[in-house]
């Protein structure tokens, strides 16, 4: 397969392109080697996730995650895909506690981690606040709301979200709200399909949805998920392989191949150059 060759977007892409009805792709990569071959893709963004926590390190949630963390993968993704617009996460109290804070935390991911853009997470006063701040530093800045993983306490679990005709019009407002701080983008995760297309069809910045339905302007996914390398399959994921199944079948027959000398063969061996050469 071919693919197009394309010069690397910036934030103002994708406002042009939701403009235009086409819609955006974003897929998560959290280092050097998963990003090497989203690069070779024409997927529109990189998006260097917290959700690493649980995927590459192992956590329960995306609580623990820290900012050497967030900067060390967005670093190693960044050389992967040199020309890829990357979005890095902002983890859990990089921007909860004070606006010079917030301001410190995102310009360490764009200089350290070579990161184009920032997220971060929520709706609330403060987070707007936040949303001001950072683009007040010239950084563009993407918004998430619905199903918000670092809320996920006070959730009490990765559950839907925006369900009741409260929540509905909360999240709707937040919307509009995140539109006036200045996000360039927003993110809309485990909401009912009906109040995505709401929102994306009432601001003029593009949406990802990842679990929000059909309507939002563009799409994400985890790699690991999408990809069939991970043990986690939400409702909202569309499995394009199943590696989970595929690696151990490949492991288990290198295991077998060298019990049974079968590897290394005469090709995979060095040999003294003779005196004839």
């Amino acid at each position: 397969m071919t693919v197009p060759v394309s010069k690397k977007l910036n934030s103002l892409s994708f406002a042009k392109m939701k403009e235009q009805g086409k819609k955006i792709t974003m897929l998560t990569a959290y280092d050097f080697a998963s990003a090497s071959a989203v690069a070779a893709t024409d997927i529109d963004i990189i998006l260097v996730g917290d959700s690493l926590g649980m995927v590459l390190l192992g956590y329960e949630g995306t609580l623990q995650v820290t900012m050497e963390d967030m900067i060390s993968h967005s670093a190693a993704v960044r050389r992967g895909a040199p020309n890829k617009f990357i979005l890095t996460d902002m983890p859990y109290m990089s921007y909860h506690l004070s606006n010079r804070e917030s301001r410190i935390n995102a310009a360490r991911l764009i200089k350290e981690g070579q990161a184009d853009a920032v997220k971060l997470e929520g709706g609330s006063a403060s987070r707007l606040q936040a949303i001001h701040e950072i683009v007040d530093m010239e950084i563009p800045v993407c918004a998430h709301l619905g199903l918000t993983p670092q809320s996920v306490l006070r959730f009490g679990g990765y559950k839907v979200q925006g369900k009741t005709d409260v929540a509905h019009e909360e999240i709707l407002l937040q919307a509009s709200a995140i539109e006036e701080a200045g996000a360039f983008m927003l993110v809309l995760e485990g909401i009912p399909e009906i109040l995505g297309k709401k929102i994306s069809e009432s601001v003029s910045i593009p949406t990802i949805g990842i679990g929000a339905g059909r309507y939002c302007d563009g799409q994400v996914l985890v790699y690991h998920d999408m990809l069939g390398y991970s043990n986690i399959r939400p409702k909202f994921v569309k499995q394009y392989a199943q590696l989970n199944e595929e690696i151990p079948k490949a492991i288990m027959q290198y295991s077998q191949d060298v019990r049974e000398g079968r590897f290394p063969q005469t090709e995979h061996c060095y040999y003294p150059i003779s005196e004839t050469e």
